[in-house]
């Protein structure tokens, strides 16, 4: 199978996480600014157990449809945030109160470089 492109990776998890009602899914370009990855995604789960669902649902998805493996997972089981690192792009689902309290976007983001993902 072929590699699937950073970018196109991105377009495929804000997909998948979207179709499974993730909401205010982002995701910013940080290539030029770490070399921990190429993109974050960040998204929001309504609940832990709607956290859990959405980091468990993604990975299942990746992993059959595109034989995509996260190299880390973290934080699934408690569902406040859940965190898979998918080597170019690095997955964070949140519940709201940890998403506001850690806002990953605001240490991240430059301002040309976070996209709100539009499905």
């Amino acid at each position: 199978m072929e590699e699937i492109k950073s970018l196109e990776k991105v377009n495929l998890i804000c997909e998948i996480l979207s179709s499974k009602k993730a909401y205010d899914v982002v995701y910013i370009d940080v290539e030029s600014k770490t070399s921990l990855c190429d993109y974050f995604i960040i998204c929001s789960g309504r609940s832990t157990t709607q956290v859990k669902s959405l980091a468990e649902n993604l990975e299942e998805k990746l992993s059959k449809d595109y034989n995509l493996e996260p190299r880390r997972r973290e934080g699934v089981r408690e569902g406040r945030w859940a965190v898979l690192d998918y080597g170019d792009v690095i997955v964070h689902v949140f519940n709201d109160e940890m998403r506001d309290f850690y806002h990953l976007e605001r240490l991240w983001e430059d301002g040309k470089n976070l996209t709100r993902y539009e499905d």
